[in-house]
């Protein structure tokens, strides 16, 4: 199938998404930007919330990974379960009570602006630095399979990329969101689905064949019993609950469509329904990385390599556009193009809350009218999508050398831990802290984690750290922030 048709294709998506847009960001004012008017459907949001929290890297890197980590990235599936329900009997009854619009909001109220200011900015960075990776890895497939064949450079293809999500976004925000996200999710699913159902009609394969090959191939591995490996089952589940806590129920993307919800009750409804529904599409990530290497065995294929070995997260787009046929190498560009642009069109709206929100001071009665609100956030938008056209830059030629999910997770054990040791203070104890110094510990403990992580073998017998390293980094800003308690009365 000719590059011109998937380029075709991707242009035909991205004006449906416009359209889409258009039609919901009429009249949209700054409370429907925020938080869509306190009128999102749950049942759209939780569909919705599908391809924003699996993205590219799920799609992409999830099953290429099978082929070092077998099954085991399932551990960590079954942590974001535990994780999901601690978002709905903790922190969402929280964040309503208090009627919030960005979540960090709850940490001025407790300690104070510096530590308000210190939370949004770990939100900041983490999610430029993981939109950034997911980005750069879903762009430079199609790079690789479409834009190449047009001499296009991929500086200009990620350019692009980000200023048709510009179109989408700038304006309706998460009255927007909510509903292209669900569309996005229908194709991602799409995707994987028929990506699965062209392995088995190939290989003349029932849903039978399908669980047998699965159980008993190489890569079928679902515990790892070496507590000294970074896979490890308690280490990986540990880190699934904290990641889904921090990546989710700290993370004012994830919330801020929990916040359109009308009640309480339909943000939980739809965070439960969501956890289930999660871990099923994971399982079915997890399946489809399994049948890609039995495929390749079967049929003979050899895997994309360079002198380093397989490459992992070029493997699916390999066989899916090379070998599966024409339908389902259309669906999986789409889905994979869903999946991606889902997961960052609406970083660019929550980054632009945030910032608004805990460092322009929004929410201050008076400060700003309609129209300056509405001036400053569309040019903070743009700036957002400017800066993260750069990460994602900086991230293809500097940065990535190793599979994409565990880039990803690693960033994340590092920029939202301070996160974690800073809410569970707020909320687990009634002690008062010294918030002129909040930034600070904040900033230690991921130093320390990040040579945990580079040296802990060498300095631990052979321990190396994996995903429970973000526990780490949450608990030493905790005990830190202890060194720093006052007197002073509660906010």
């Amino acid at each position: 199938m000719s590059a011109l048709l998937f380029f075709s294709v991707i242009i035909a998506y991205f004006l449906a998404l416009i359209i889409i847009s258009r039609i919901t960001a009429k009249k949209a004012d700054s409370a429907a930007y925020f938080i869509g008017n306190k009128q999102s459907p749950w049942y759209l949001v939780a569909f919705g919330m599908l391809s924003d929290s699996l993205s590219g890297v799920t799609y992409i890197s999830v099953p290429g990974a099978v082929y070092h980590q077998s099954l085991t990235y399932l551990q960590v599936v079954f942590g974001y379960f535990i994780g999901y329900f601690i978002i709905v009997f903790i922190l969402l009854p929280l964040y309503y009570r208090l009627n919030l619009i960005s979540i960090y909001s709850y940490l001025q109220q407790r300690f104070g602006k510096n530590a308000q200011k210190t939370g949004s900015f770990f939100f900041l960075i983490s999610r430029l630095l993981g939109a950034g990776g997911r980005l750069m890895l879903a762009i430079g497939v199609m790079q690789l399979f479409i834009f190449d064949s047009f001499h296009i450079p991929f500086v200009l293809t990620a350019t692009v990329f980000i200023g048709l999500m510009l179109l989408y976004t700038y304006k309706g925000g998460i009255k927007t969101l909510v509903y292209t996200d669900a569309f996005q999710s229908l194709f991602l699913i799409l995707g994987v689905s028929l990506s699965i159902y062209a392995i088995a009609s190939q290989l003349d394969m029932g849903f039978g064949d399908i669980v047998t090959s699965i159980r008993d191939s190489n890569h079928g591995k679902i515990l790892e019993t070496d507590v000294f490996k970074g896979n490890f089952w308690l280490k990986h589940i540990i880190g699934g609950a904290l990641f889904t806590v921090a990546m989710t129920g700290l993370d004012q993307n994830m919330m801020q469509k929990n916040l359109s919800m009308k009640s309480l009750g339909e943000a939980k409804k739809n965070m439960i329904w969501f956890s289930f529904v999660m871990v099923l599409v994971n399982i079915m990530f997890l399946s489809l990385g399994v049948l890609l290497y039995h495929y390749a065995e079967v049929k003979g294929l050899a895997l994309p390599a360079n002198a380093n070995g397989i490459i992992t997260d070029n493997v699916f787009p390999t066989l899916a556009l090379n070998n599966f046929g024409a339908f389902t190498a259309l669906a999986f560009i789409i889905g994979l193009t869903a999946a991606t642009f889902s997961s960052a069109d609406s970083v660019l709206a929550t980054l632009t809350t945030s910032f608004c929100i805990d460092f322009l001071e929004f929410n201050e009665p008076g400060k700003y009218t309609e129209t300056q609100q509405k001036n400053i956030r569309h040019v903070t938008h743009i700036g957002f999508a400017v800066v993260l056209l750069l990460v994602i830059i900086l991230i293809k030629y500097f940065i990535s050398s190793r599979s994409t999910i565990d880039l990803i997770l690693m960033m994340a054990s590092l920029t939202y831990g301070p996160l974690i040791g800073l809410f569970a203070a707020g909320l687990f104890t009634k002690i008062n802290f010294r918030d002129k110094w909040i930034p600070i510990i904040c900033l230690v403990s991921p130093i320390i984690c990040f040579f945990l992580i580079r040296n802990g073998d060498l300095w631990f017998n052979g321990y190396k750290f994996g995903n429970e390293i973000i526990l780490v980094n949450g608990l030493l800003t905790f005990i830190f922030l202890l060194l720093l308690k006052t007197k002073k009365p509660t906010i």
